[in-house]
């Protein structure tokens, strides 16, 4: 849980700090006197506070998925599950249009990604990690991505030439410099800007 030391003068001016602090409503926020300073004759007197967010980040994730996409009509099913640190939240949706909730090269699903990502974390006080998958989609791409850097390193290996693969967004560019770091015969780049950057898979010289 996020937890943070206030000093106010009030309980309502404490009360302002941490929903500011915390960007959500008292309704979500503990409050806990931890000291009490009196001041010079009662003058400049103040107490210290500890602020606890009483909120369930994954849950609250989950709720603003939901409400994204009861507002676009479209019926999901979703389930979380969070790493036992509170530092990771992973997020897996199924619906009967998952295709148009992808989008094209997965576009739709980053953008959803990118969107839940920043209202957990205008909430946390500490960075969270937040991914979200959609019907396996990730999953199945992440093999498949898998499959086409272990083939083409192989050659490039063989043949002592390198290969420029398709262009690719960063998580997918990621997979495959994961995939090839700790092979011994070839080493991986990213050249190219913005929507044209790709992945040049080299031979190490020998």
């Amino acid at each position: 849980m996020n937890k943070i030391e206030i000093e106010a003068k009030t309980l309502k001016e404490a009360e302002e700090i941490a929903q500011e602090k915390f960007k959500t409503s008292i309704d979500n926020i503990k409050l806990k006197v931890i000291k009490e300073k009196k001041g010079i004759l009662g003058i400049g007197a103040s107490t210290v506070y500890e602020a606890t967010l009483d909120i369930n980040l994954a849950f609250e994730g989950k709720k603003y998925l939901e409400g994204i996409f009861t507002q676009l009509e479209i019926e999901v099913s979703t389930e979380f599950r969070q790493k036992s640190d509170g530092m990771s939240i992973n997020y897996h949706i199924q619906s009967d249009d998952n295709a148009i909730i992808i989008g094209s090269g997965g576009r739709t699903l980053s953008a959803l990604q990118t969107l839940l990502r920043s209202h957990i974390n205008k909430i946390s006080l500490s960075p969270i990690r937040v991914f979200l998958d959609i019907g396996g989609y990730k999953a199945n791409k992440k093999k498949q991505l898998e499959i086409l850097a272990t083939k083409t390193a192989k050659e490039v290996a063989i043949t002592g030439i390198e290969a420029k693969l398709d262009p690719m967004n960063s998580y997918e560019r990621r997979i495959i410099h994961t995939k090839l770091a700790d092979w011994r015969d070839v080493y991986t780049e990213s050249i190219g800007e913005d929507e044209n950057r790709q992945v040049v898979i080299k031979p190490k010289s020998k």
